[in-house]
């Protein structure tokens, strides 16, 4: 028996892209339905959310259901931070704010087995088939088939950004341009050159060392992403979608006027 493969990386060491779908809200169903609509990757996070452990553990089996990756941004912390996640059975994780090449080689140290790293190793989990999976292949499979991803969304680490690139033991670069842009002093300017110029430098940087890049798009930049050399991109997240068909509905609703009445609340 081993470890389930990652589809993700089956995707993109094909050569292909793989989309992904950043799920904000809590309730694994929500998790469920974009597994069900077919996305190959589910986002969950931690970093900027309160989640406890037992309800990511819920959103990773609603996803393996069918057949969909997950992918945990992780809080920067202890080893435990880094590590949990995975043994859960989360087929990914995406470390923020990766500052330096220092950073970046202990990250790999403490998220990847021998001979690659130091995991800690338990093999009682569910990435371990609960001890079921022989310990030498457990290993092998995990740093074969659970992606590392460090972010790259601050300046600081541009000066290293090729060594970074280079060092072994990790998937892929993930360029986050929110963090970027208030980084470089402007923040949500999308189009400023020193944003642009960094996300073509981290597509290029990774594909040079034989990384993978990865960031968040949409429909209307996705052509631009892949031509650039990204090939896991996140399109979009539960609660925009849901702000949105909101909105939509809301305005149909005040833009209708039913026989013999206007449309505010006010008028009898």
């Amino acid at each position: 028996m081993d470890m389930r493969p990652s589809r993700v990386l089956q995707l993109l060491r094909a050569g292909k892209t793989a989309s992904c779908f950043k799920v904000n809200l809590h309730d694994p169903q929500v998790a469920e339905l974009a597994a069900m609509a077919g996305f190959d990757c589910l986002w969950v996070d931690l970093e900027h959310q309160g989640r406890d452990w037992a309800g990511i553990a819920a959103s990773i089996w609603a996803a393996k259901a069918h057949q969909a990756d997950v992918m945990v941004r992780v809080a920067r912390g202890g080893y435990s931070e880094y590590i949990r996640a995975l043994e859960l059975d989360a087929t990914g994780i995406l470390v923020p704010h990766v500052m330096s090449l220092q950073d970046a080689q202990e990250l790999v140290r403490i998220t990847r087995f021998h001979p690659v790293g130091r995991r800690p190793l338990d093999g009682g989990n569910a990435d371990g088939g609960y001890t079921r999976f022989d310990m030498l292949r457990y290993m092998e499979h995990a740093n074969r088939e659970r992606f590392v991803i460090f972010q790259i969304e601050d300046p600081e680490p541009m000066e290293e950004l090729d060594a970074i690139a280079a060092l072994e033991g990790y998937d892929m670069l993930f360029f986050g341009p929110g963090d970027f842009s208030q980084g470089i002093g402007a923040p949500g300017q999308w189009d400023h050159p020193r944003l642009a110029e960094a996300r073509r430098q981290v597509a290029a940087a990774a594909r040079r060392h034989g990384k993978f890049a990865a960031t968040v798009g949409g429909p209307g930049n996705l052509q631009e992403l892949f031509d650039m050399g990204y090939q896991f991109v996140n399109v979009g997240a539960d609660v925009v979608g849901l702000n949105s068909y909101c909105q939509q509905l809301l305005a149909a609703f005040h833009n209708t006027q039913a026989p013999g009445k206007g449309n505010s609340y006010l008028e009898p």
